[in-house]
């Protein structure tokens, strides 16, 4: 695993794109809809920054499963979104690779009537797009290969990393994950049971 963006640059970045959006001057207040599952931390790192009022929804969408690479059919939920009719809508996800992903959910948030739709997210995979949309807001431009940290994962792994890392071949082989000793609480101690072959 080799790190691409560190900790610092990627709270630099959230904060270079907090300040493009400007929430005081929304009309109706400001819509952010984040992208889960990756876009959970930059959500609330980039909430955390803006002034001004705004609403909160999350939509859940995935092309990649398991310990896939590369993007497959594109699964969708949407049924939790607000009303969204007459709103200024900002739709924040983590990266950008095909662009498959933004623009079908920016088809199917316009179906909801919103005044605006802007889109936001911190990684754009150079030379990669198959579509006609780009970002409104990007916070990074990288190379294409497989990142995981900062909210973005490898078959569930890697989320809480802080900082973006580039995920090399050997690190995709499930057997060299580590297998920890589980803690089992019994009565009055703590004890170590190793994992059951």
């Amino acid at each position: 695993m080799r790190q691409i963006l560190s900790q610092q640059q990627l709270d630099e970045g959230v904060t270079r794109l907090a300040q493009f959006i400007d929430c005081s001057k929304s009309a109706p207040p400001l819509t952010i809809i984040g992208v889960l599952n990756g876009s959970i931390v930059l959500v609330a790192d980039l909430i955390r920054r803006l002034e001004g009022p705004l609403r909160i929804a999350m939509v859940w969408a995935s092309s990649y499963r398991g310990d896939a690479i590369t993007a497959g059919n594109l699964e969708l939920r949407m049924d939790v979104l607000p009303d969204l009719k007459d709103q200024d809508v900002l739709v924040v996800d983590d990266i950008f690779d095909t662009g498959h992903t933004l623009q079908t959910i920016i088809k199917e948030i316009s179906t909801y009537n919103p005044i605006r739709i802007r889109t936001l997210v911190l990684l754009k995979k150079h030379g990669k797009s198959q579509v006609s949309i780009a970002p409104d807001f990007i916070g990074f431009e990288i190379p294409d290969e497989f990142v995981v940290g900062y909210g973005l994962d490898f078959n569930g792994l890697w989320r809480h990393l802080p900082y973006l890392a580039a995920l090399d071949p050997e690190d995709r082989v499930e057997d060299k994950v580590a297998i920890v000793p589980a803690v089992r609480r019994s009565k009055n101690d703590l004890s170590i049971s190793e994992p059951e072959e």
